[in-house]
């Protein structure tokens, strides 16, 4: 089977790993749906979705497919006033860069569909790309209501933006390159060799302003129910309403697994550095496997990532929009900028990873 994969040219090769990734993208965004739910429902001691079930087994494991076909068979209303290409089009520029994003990860070692150099710079423009079609949904609605919601929704994204490229400056500081696969590389050593414990604070800015970028709680202002009905995208209905869905969940898992690559090694094992290459428990079949660097490693920590995503949820409050206006202007992007600092200090005076 290797044999008959080498074989193939490359640009197959690349098809058959871009049509694989997108299946399983789109099964995620599905399933995490649905383990939002359960896990939510598990932390207010209640049962979640238990009725829909795959071919009359597994409870509610059917549930993800009851809501897509509920969304795709009702009907799409497009306001007689609004501007009909961008309405429609809107949706579709919010999620094509989830999933684009995803050709320069490293999904296992030393693999990347796209193997750029200027990897992170791909990432940066990709994740502004998407505020474009929240503001066009709310302004192509010519709906007050929505373009309101679109104007809020796109100015938080803006200043939590510039707070998670601050962050992204320190890493590009430690890794010395602009691609995610020498990033990963930098990290090698096992846990403690990762970047998250020496860039810290800023791996906690990265994460609260992936959070805030998502439109997630407690970041949610653009979708609160009691001032401004659903925010950007009240006028959708249908299978337009499903693609902002899907894109906010595809973000989701996006955020959890470069946070993943950046700050936690993506595909390396933890193990990584602390154990010796020839070590016994390498040597056992399976077991060997699943300790060494691999695509789970990756899969793991982008899981635990969205469970974080789901716990914020389940936890806090909604935020004041002045106060997380406040939060990503007044302090994530100080700290950004006074840890950047501390870390020229340190690669200036050798300490830590940059002792070498």
């Amino acid at each position: 089977m290797s044999a008959l994969w080498e074989s193939l040219p490359g640009f197959l090769r690349s098809t058959a790993v871009i049509l694989l990734l997108t299946v399983v993208l789109i099964l995620s965004v599905a399933y995490l749906t649905l383990w939002e739910r359960k896990l939510i429902g598990w932390m207010q001691v209640r049962r979640g979705p238990n009725r829909v079930r795959i071919f009359g087994f597994l409870p509610g494991w059917g549930q993800p497919f009851a809501d897509v076909i509920k969304l795709l068979i009702k009907e799409v209303v497009v306001p007689s006033q609004s501007n009909k290409i961008l309405f429609r089009l809107a949706p579709a520029i919010t999620l094509i860069p989830a999933f684009a994003i995803w050709a320069v990860i490293p999904v296992a070692p030393d693999y990347a569909i796209a193997n750029v150099d200027a990897g992170l710079l791909y990432v940066l423009s990709l994740t502004s790309v998407g505020v474009y079609g929240v503001i066009l949904a709310g302004w192509a609605s010519n709906s007050k209501y929505a373009f309101l919601g679109a104007m809020r929704s796109a100015a938080q994204i803006v200043a939590y933006e510039i707070a998670m490229g601050f962050a992204l400056v320190g890493v590009l500081m430690a890794a010395g390159s602009l691609n995610l696969g020498a990033i990963i590389e930098k990290q090698q050593g096992g846990l403690f060799s990762w970047n998250w414990f020496w860039l810290f604070p800023l791996f906690i800015v990265y994460f609260i302003s992936g959070v805030a970028e998502t439109n997630r709680a407690p970041f949610d202002v653009a979708e609160g129910e009691s001032e401004i009905v659903a925010g950007f995208h009240v006028e959708y209905s249908g299978i337009g309403f499903a693609l902002f869905f899907l894109a906010e969940y595809a973000n989701m898992i996006l955020i959890a697994a470069l946070t993943a690559v950046f700050f936690f090694g993506g595909w390396q094992s933890p193990l990584n550095g602390y154990l010796a290459a020839d070590h016994g428990l390498f040597q056992i079949p399976l077991l060997g496997q699943l300790l060494n660097d691999g695509t789970h490693w990756l899969a793991i920590k982008t899981f635990l990532f969205l469970c974080v995503f789901l716990w914020l949820r389940a936890t806090f409050p909604r935020y004041r929009y002045d106060q997380i206006m406040r939060l990503g202007w007044k302090a994530l992007i100080p700290v950004t900028i006074v840890w950047i600092f501390v870390e020229m200090l340190m690669i200036h005076f050798k300490i830590g990873p940059w002792s070498a």
